[in-house]
């Protein structure tokens, strides 16, 4: 006994998809069938829009839908400070915070070799072009703080230093409004390495 094939067909699409595997995609799938119908159309349209419309910007490789994002169609910001991050949300979320006007380069993923993903699966090629055109001064490397994040960190940093960029990275450590006692000791390494001078009036 199966399913129908078009629910099969809908599972197995599901399934294709990165970090779902067999029984999440028949969880995914299950509530569609008593999804209302314009609901389910809706839905449908939406996946259908978002493959038609929206492309890499040629520049940061973040999502668009034109030829060129607004950050970088943007004349204000001083694209000679780039900041290096895994995957478009990571922008938006460095965005949201307001204090960072320079430019982007969005990697799409990071390398991790144990999943299959590489370096040539990654916008390295396109980076190390912008670096290569000597318009860049530093790269701000915003990727995750795990084991991954930092071997891509490392990789970028490695072409960064073939051309003669300066290279930094987003601090790590203590978050504001934590308390030591329940800091991880990853976390107070982290925090202890990358410390501060005291501003003093």
């Amino acid at each position: 006994m199966s399913y129908p094939p078009a629910l099969e067909r809908l599972i197995e699409q599901l399934r294709s998809l990165p970090g779902i595997g067999g029984k999440t995609a028949e969880r995914l799938a299950m509530p569609l069938l008593r999804s209302p119908r314009d609901q389910v159309l809706a839905l449908s349209r939406a996946i259908a829009e978002v493959g038609q419309q929206t492309t890499d910007c040629p520049i940061c490789h973040n999502l668009v839908l034109a030829n060129a994002c607004d950050i970088c169609s943007d004349p204000t910001r001083d694209f000679a400070q780039v900041c290096v991050v895994e995957e478009p949300k990571d922008l938006l979320a460095i965005e949201k915070t307001g204090r960072f006007r320079g430019g982007y380069h969005v990697l799409r993923g990071r390398l991790a070799p144990l999943e299959g993903r590489t370096a040539k699966d990654l916008t390295l090629d396109a980076l190390e072009a912008r670096l290569a055109s000597g318009a860049v001064r530093e790269l701000i490397l915003a990727t995750n703080p795990d084991l991954e994040g930092d071997a891509t960190a490392l990789a970028v940093a490695e072409l960064a230093d073939a051309h003669g960029v300066r290279v930094t990275r987003l601090a790590r450590g203590l978050p504001t409004g934590s308390s030591l006692e329940h800091s991880s000791a990853a976390m107070l390494g982290d925090a202890l390495v990358g410390r501060q001078e005291l501003p003093r009036s």
